[in-house]
């Protein structure tokens, strides 16, 4: 029990090491630097597509060769975005950063979760889970809060020492990783992606051929069981319409707070502000567990919905308000979600599922981000 105490915590820690930076106001620094909030939109619209395309590969690999060792990779990946984003001088290399940045989220996104949950398993504690879920979407929404807290001290120093700060955040991220372990599961009925894995294990000759097709099967695998599980992918394109309106809105509130009026200073107090109610939903989610999804979801869409209408009031006391309301349901619709679908994903292919989840997360934003720039544009 120590043993996964310790691995719960070092997942905690990681993802607080992930999430703390002085570029969490990414929008706002973009702003300043002179893009447009289109540019931003088309900057963000990349972003999402390179999520498309690496989002079930990363999960998939995740499953085949270990949650962990995708999880440093992640950290690798964030680091270059990084570099890449300090040499930036066009919008070209600033989308170049975001490809790498999504690269980075497609590696961590199933491979946490899946390692937390499966730690938990081993120990018949996945009761415990929907508690861990609460708790990293608040240690996500308070270190994002304090990110954007230092929006005006990143404004100051520049761009390229706020970017390299966060290198060495995500040196200490992968210190913490390492010393996780891989917690591995099994129901009795390898599928046949794990058969394939074992009879080839250590034939250097067939290795190539291995990864084809374990890779092949693990995501054939996954679709049949999507196809089973209906309920899963109306889960999934519920939970990401909601987030994906929440995420732009808070985005897009970084450009448009101080054009109506905001103090530059009281800009990363504000988006400090609005974070707070993802910690407060996800916190309360809690105690609403004999809520049905289907009227949970209406009333998290619903009020997301009135922070995008209280942002177009013109008035950033009353934009601000909107934008903590957003996140509220966003986190708690977020919580009850995860919860759900990792009582119905099997292990072997958790990472993979989770994968799919943030792909319908990816394929609303590609289509919302670029709208979105232009919607906030001319309002």
């Amino acid at each position: 029990m120590q043993k996964i105490k310790k691995q719960i915590r070092g997942l905690y820690l990681s993802t607080a090491a992930g999430n703390l930076s002085l570029t969490g106001a990414w929008v706002a620094i973009l702003a300043a630097r002179g893009y447009s909030l289109a540019q931003i939109g088309l900057a963000e619209t990349v972003f999402h597509i390179t999520s498309l395309i690496f989002e079930i590969p990363s999960g998939v690999l995740a499953d085949l060769f270990g949650r962990k060792k995708m999880l440093v990779l992640s950290s690798i990946l964030r680091m270059i975005g990084n570099v890449v984003m300090i040499l930036s001088g066009n919008l070209f290399m600033v989308c170049l950063s975001l490809a790498f940045y999504a690269t980075s989220y497609n590696f961590a996104s199933g491979s946490g979760d899946a390692l937390a949950y499966d730690s938990l398993k081993l120990v018949q504690g996945e009761a415990y889970y929907e508690r861990y879920a609460s708790n990293q979407l608040m240690i996500y929404r308070f270190c994002g809060a304090l990110s954007t807290l230092c929006a005006g001290f990143a404004l100051l120093i520049g761009h390229r020492a706020a970017y390299g700060a966060d290198i060495l955040m995500s040196v200490i991220q992968i210190g913490i990783l390492l010393s996780l372990y891989e917690a591995k599961v099994g129901d009795g009925k390898e599928g046949t992606a794990a058969k394939a894995l074992d009879e080839v294990s250590g034939q250097t000759t067939r290795v190539t051929n291995l990864v084809k097709t374990a890779l092949a099967e693990y995501f054939m695998e996954s679709l049949s069981f999507m196809k089973r599980e209906r309920k899963a992918i109306a889960l999934m394109f519920a939970n990401s319409f909601v987030g994906a309106i929440d995420i732009l809105l808070l985005f897009f509130l970084q450009a448009k707070l101080p054009a109506a009026g905001m103090p530059r200073w009281a800009l990363g107090f504000a988006l400090f502000f609005m974070e707070m109610g993802g910690i407060l939903g996800a916190k309360i989610i809690l105690k609403w567990k004999r809520l049905r999804y289907r009227n949970l979801f209406a009333v998290t869409a619903a009020l997301v919905l009135s922070g995008v209408l209280m942002e177009h009031s013109g008035m950033w006391l009353f934009m601000m308000a909107g934008g903590f309301i957003a996140a509220f349901a966003d986190d708690a619709l977020q919580v009850r979600t995860d919860a759900t679908l990792q009582d119905m994903f099997p292990s072997e292919q958790r990472a993979t599922l989770i994968s799919m989840e943030s792909f319908t997360f990816s394929v609303i934003m590609v289509v919302l981000s670029p709208l979105a720039g232009l919607f906030f544009s001319w309002w």
